[in-house]
């Protein structure tokens, strides 16, 4: 049994947080933080799962994040998800099947973005048998949106997961 992931609702608060940052950016892309100008990438809205599950394959082949990543040359199938409240990944204990989920619905638009969805090849990388959304998986999360957006986007994770005692 997994342990009890009760950090996950101060984790989602936080990513939020994060979104808002991307969100709020402006045509310039740039923000403050921490008496920082950064200036962020452009964050990928993605048209449908397909395009998803081919840019979660184009992710999980990046020299870089298979270099870093043990887990990166474990297959993972993308779906499309009934519903909108949330996007999901699975691992299958009686089998090797991995899964991320996407809600494609009108009102499940929301998670056709980039840091959605990088979040849900985190914890398809993550190997840790901490919680869900444990230490382990935000370091995951965090390091890997640092190989894939860069060391700007890398340092608005750190920073607000720091402050939100994650």
């Amino acid at each position: 049994m997994p342990p009890r992931d009760t950090r996950r609702e101060r984790f989602y608060e936080a990513e939020r947080m994060v979104f808002r940052m991307f969100e709020r950016a402006g045509g310039t892309h740039t923000v403050q933080l921490a008496g920082t100008e950064l200036t962020l990438p452009v964050e990928v809205q993605f048209a449908s799962v397909d395009s998803v599950r081919d840019y979660v394959g184009r992710v999980l082949s990046m020299p870089s994040v298979k270099q870093r990543f043990d887990a990166a040359s474990t297959p993972v199938s993308v779906r499309a998800r009934r519903g909108h409240r949330s996007a999901h990944y699975a691992r299958r204990v009686d089998s090797d099947q991995r899964e991320i989920a996407i809600p494609d619905s009108t009102e499940g638009r929301w998670a056709l973005r980039e840091l959605v969805v990088l979040h849900e090849i985190a914890h398809h990388l993550d190997d840790s048998d901490g919680p869900a959304h444990g230490r382990e998986f935000a370091t995951t999360l965090t390091e890997l949106v640092g190989v894939v957006l860069g060391p700007e986007a890398e340092f608005v994770y750190r920073v607000v997961f720091a402050d939100s005692g994650l």
